[in-house]
């Protein structure tokens, strides 16, 4: 039973019903209008959406030590997460992340199908909000489609110009709010105020204006159907055995239509064909057809008809979210039975720990010390050998530090020349400079010797590196 007619007679329910009954996926041809409608799953949607993109818009206002806390630098090649600093040495990090995303989604989508789609996809959550305000400015799905048919007047000018006026307030804001997570946000606004940003900064919010307006106002599902490759290649990575919306045709077939005091011989399955699982859809499609391409697991349609149930009195989860087996009757595998399954959760484990061990092992500082290869050694007029190294420092703290040099192991007697005045090493950077490592002639036993190398804060002592290397020399008889 409609919720825009539930106090209206049954003949009149079957009038507004009558649309919807060759109700097939849209495929562009018209604007899908769906119905909000309150419920567990419309709750969860909510807060899912909130919690992951609220942060999206504020966190870059987060401030700490007198700098933006979280902010990705590209043009000093720096990334600052609060008190670290992540460089560009440090990228490998960023793949395992990448790596645990994907194969906690595809985790996810071998477990409950398309359930990023329906809780936290970012087009997915910029459609909502954009209907949402539809809905509050133009009125019910029914109002609105009145409202695109009608012919052009004051109020329907009104309407359309208020909705996208806001709109592409919304837009604006999002492509501003992705902006300063790379620039910092106060200098960000400042320049935007006085249009003063650079041109790679006006391509940027142009381009994310232009993308959420048309994306989330006009193409809205049509961007999950024809552009989201995750649309495509979510099939191959579920099976009989995903969880996902599903109707339950033993029990809701034959279906029919609900009448007051009928009397009829022939048998009825629990649905109604009330069609409010297709009117609360945001993609359009009747979940009683089968799992379909352009069903985002959402949920919304169990919804509506949990509400429906409970108006006439029949059990909820004729819509519900199980697998294929279970519906047909099969047995129903544990999810740590579901070898695939398994496969992507040890691949997220492996690359989360990679991941803790980047970031506990990080250090303020790093460095690298590549031994001369052409001549090894050089033996001097004295009887002694001299090694030449080239040291890259990188100082990832935020100010520019000396650092003196010094070696443990190695040869005895050995002298380190060309690090006498400690070098200065600039701050978010690497800093190359050669060193020689000279040692009597006749210390040098081996060929080749190991050596560590330390370098150490002059300002900070706290902050410091080592690494190994080797003294090379004569061959010995």
């Amino acid at each position: 039973m409609s919720s825009e007619t539930e106090n209206k007679e049954m003949g009149t329910v079957t009038t507004i019903y009558h649309e919807f009954e060759s109700w097939e996926v849209n495929r562009g041809e018209k604007t899908i209008h769906a119905k909000r409608m309150p419920g567990f799953f419309r709750t969860v949607k909510n807060y899912t959406q909130l919690a992951l993109w609220l942060p999206f818009f504020l966190v870059p206002y987060m401030r700490w030590n007198g700098k933006q806390a979280v902010l990705f630098d590209i043009q000093n090649r720096q990334f600052h997460f609060f008190d670290l600093t992540i460089l560009p040495q440090d990228i490998w990090m960023l793949s395992l992340v990448l790596l645990m995303a994907a194969m906690t989604l595809f985790g996810v989508t071998s477990v409950a199908s398309r359930v990023w789609c329906g809780y936290f996809c970012f087009q997915t959550a910029w459609i909502d909000w954009f209907t949402w305000l539809e809905d509050k400015i133009e009125g019910n799905p029914q109002a609105r489609r009145k409202l695109d048919e009608a012919p052009i007047s004051l109020d329907k000018i009104k309407k359309k110009g208020l909705k996208h006026g806001i709109w592409m307030l919304f837009a604006l804001l999002t492509g501003i709010s992705f902006s300063i997570w790379f620039v910092d946000a106060p200098t960000y606004w400042n320049n935007l105020i006085h249009l003063d940003l650079p041109k790679v900064g006006w391509i940027v919010l142009v381009m994310f204006f232009g993308g959420t307006y048309l994306l989330a106002g006009f193409m809205r599902e049509q961007a999950c159907i024809w552009l989201c490759p995750y649309a495509r290649i979510q099939g191959v990575m579920s099976d009989s055995q995903t969880i996902l919306p599903a109707y339950d045709e033993k029990r809701g077939e034959p279906r029919g239509k609900l009448r007051r005091g009928a009397v009829t011989g022939a048998p009825q399955g629990d649905c109604i064909d009330c069609f409010q699982c297709v009117q609360v859809c945001p993609t359009g499609v009747d979940i009683r057809q089968g799992s379909q391409l352009g069903c985002i697991t959402c949920g919304l349609c169990i919804d509506a008809c949990d509400a429906i149930m409970d108006k006439i009195g029949k059990p909820r989860g004729l819509i519900r979210y199980a697998c294929l087996d279970e519906l047909s009757g099969k047995p129903v595998h544990k999810i740590y039975q579901h070898p695939r399954t398994l496969v992507y959760l040890a691949i997220v484990i492996v690359a989360l720990s990679g991941i803790v061990y980047g970031l506990t092992h990080l250090g303020s500082m790093t460095l690298r010390v590549i031994p001369e290869r052409q001549p090894l050694f050089v033996m001097m007029s004295d009887g002694s050998i001299q090694n030449k190294y080239d040291f890259k420092v990188v100082n990832k703290t935020a100010k520019d530090l000396h650092v003196k040099v010094s070696a443990e192991g190695g040869v005895p007697g050995q002298v380190i020349i060309g690090a006498e005045n400690p070098p200065l090493t600039h701050h978010g950077r690497g800093t190359s400079f050669t060193i020689f490592v000279k040692a009597p002639g006749a210390s040098v036993k081996e060929e080749v010797t190991p050596i560590e190398f330390r370098v150490e804060a002059v300002e900070d002592p706290s902050v410091s590196a080592e690494y190994h290397s080797k003294f090379n020399g004569p061959k010995r008889n």
